[in-house]
């Protein structure tokens, strides 16, 4: 692979990585607290199943952009004679990361806006809830991602 298709393919990548877990942490650090703090359950509940409809659709498409870049990639660094330790480490973290975003995609939102629908405050609380642990979860999984993409080139 020629350097500029590769450096086009780093490019994708990282910043498929950048909306991902930036959006995880401006979504958990900053909107879910903020929600939290000014809104009643009738208002917050149905308020984050729609911000994280929103976000989860751009998530989407990062993780399909991070997926075919990341892969390329590694095809690429294979043929031309190995791959070093922190790309295999990034794969399998991705592979956590991936099974977790699937599970709140398709199991944990949809619940979380049945409930908000419903009005069943507790229940939807109780799956935001879940969803936030899942995505401190991969918060946490996706900075070390980036760790040992940056620090781990020293390694």
């Amino acid at each position: 692979m020629n350097a500029p298709t590769y450096a086009v393919l780093i490019f994708l990548h990282v910043a498929s990585a950048a909306f991902w877990v930036g959006g995880m942490a401006a979504m958990h650090l900053a909107v879910r607290p903020a929600a939290a703090a000014t809104l009643e359950p009738p208002l917050r509940l149905p308020f984050m199943a729609a911000a994280l409809g929103r976000f989860l659709r751009g998530v989407d498409v990062a993780l399909t952009v991070l997926w075919a870049s990341g892969l390329a990639m590694f095809a690429t660094l294979s043929s031309a004679g190995g791959v070093h330790w922190r790309v295999h480490a990034m794969l399998g973290l991705a592979l956590v990361m991936t099974v977790v975003y699937v599970w709140l995609r398709a199991r944990g939102l949809p619940a979380l806006r049945r409930a908000a629908a419903a009005a069943q405050w507790p229940v939807a609380a109780a799956r935001l809830a879940t969803i936030r642990r899942l995505v401190a979860l991969n918060l946490g999984l996706g900075t070390v991602v980036f760790a040992v993409a940056l620090v781990g080139r020293a390694f």
